[in-house]
């Protein structure tokens, strides 16, 4: 059952030391691939980290300084590093004139899908976004001009229990034909 799959997602910090296969990797992909996009725009690239030495690079310059409260995905086997691409000019205009950004909310689809099918594999991952982008894209040789909008780490959990996150009613968030201002 779906909710089953969503009830267990967590964010998962801590990674044991093993590969996941290419495979697995390809599957979480391609359920990022079939996610849906506004004007089928599909303006993401996901770039799959998985050389050490590069990662070690990437980690020791993204996830320092200001940015170090995100250093446990140096312990990560693998970075997803989520690149904007460009949008159909129907839904950039839709988007302008909405004064809603399509293209990011295309991109958090998905990489929820990714990160669902990741779930069900069994690997842990943990969406990032605060890194040192300006490191990340020259480590990758992402033009400048592009947008790094997240990075996914991902890999086996080595804790037996994640922490469960405390969430909202149901009525604390939803009302029926209407907007209920006792909750906003």
């Amino acid at each position: 059952m779906f909710l089953d799959l969503v009830k267990k997602r967590r964010s998962i910090r801590t990674y044991l030391d093993k590969p996941i296969p290419k495979e697995d990797l390809l599957k979480c992909i391609e359920a990022a691939r079939l996610a849906p996009s506004a004007c089928n725009s599909q303006p993401w690239q996901f770039i799959v980290v998985d050389d050490p030495k590069l990662l070690k690079v990437i980690c020791e310059k993204a996830f320092s300084g200001v940015y170090s409260i995100n250093k446990f995905a140096k312990n990560a086997p693998i970075l997803i590093v989520v690149v904007s691409e460009k949008e159909k000019f129907a839904s950039k205009m839709g988007g302008y004139f909405r004064g809603t950004n399509y293209c990011l909310l295309d991109i958090g689809i998905a990489c929820e899908h990714l990160i669902l099918e990741a779930t069900e594999l069994g690997i842990g991952t943990c969406w990032l976004g605060w890194f040192d982008e300006k490191s990340v894209k020259k480590a990758l040789k992402v033009p400048r001009n592009k947008k790094i909008d997240a990075i996914i780490s991902m890999g086996y959990r080595k804790e037996d229990k994640p922490i469960l996150r405390m969430r909202k009613s149901l009525e604390e968030i939803s009302s029926f034909n209407g907007y209920d201002k006792k909750k906003g």
